[in-house]
């Protein structure tokens, strides 16, 4: 009896230990409306550049009750993608965050404007740059 009892106790332990990890894989795929609108990024300090690597700048996330600013940091380069940051978006309901992440890259537009601020790469001095906005 003491060992179907034992069993049913670790089932239920085991079971509780990986619900908080379904819970937040299914919360990445919401989205969240938040009716404040985010503050102004904050300056940051871009470390030296490093070969392989492709600096991701900070933002502001949500946490529930209020704006956290998430630290910039390097991102390791995939071959045939392109990393697109986070933004806050408007609409009618409010602000939404378009999480970004890495996207297969468009071989004909990122010839042209690598960075996406409208000026192509033959006349940008920084086709990469981070802080496009």
């Amino acid at each position: 009896m003491k060992s179907i009892l034992a069993a049913t106790a670790a089932v239920l332990i085991s079971t509780a230990a990986f619900a908080p990890v379904q819970a937040q894989a299914q919360g990445r795929t919401e989205v969240i409306v938040v009716h404040k609108a985010p503050p102004a990024p904050m300056r940051e300090a871009i470390p030296a550049a490093r070969r392989g690597y492709e600096w991701v700048p900070g933002y502001w996330s949500w946490n529930g009750r209020r704006y956290t600013w998430e630290r910039g940091h390097y991102e390791r380069v995939r071959a045939g993608y392109v990393y697109h940051r986070p933004e806050w978006r408007q609409d009618r309901n409010g602000w939404y965050m378009e999480r970004g992440g890495w996207v297969r890259e468009d071989h004909r537009m990122a010839r042209r404007d690598r960075d996406g601020d409208g000026v192509p790469n033959r006349y940008d001095n920084r086709p990469n740059n981070p802080n496009r906005y």
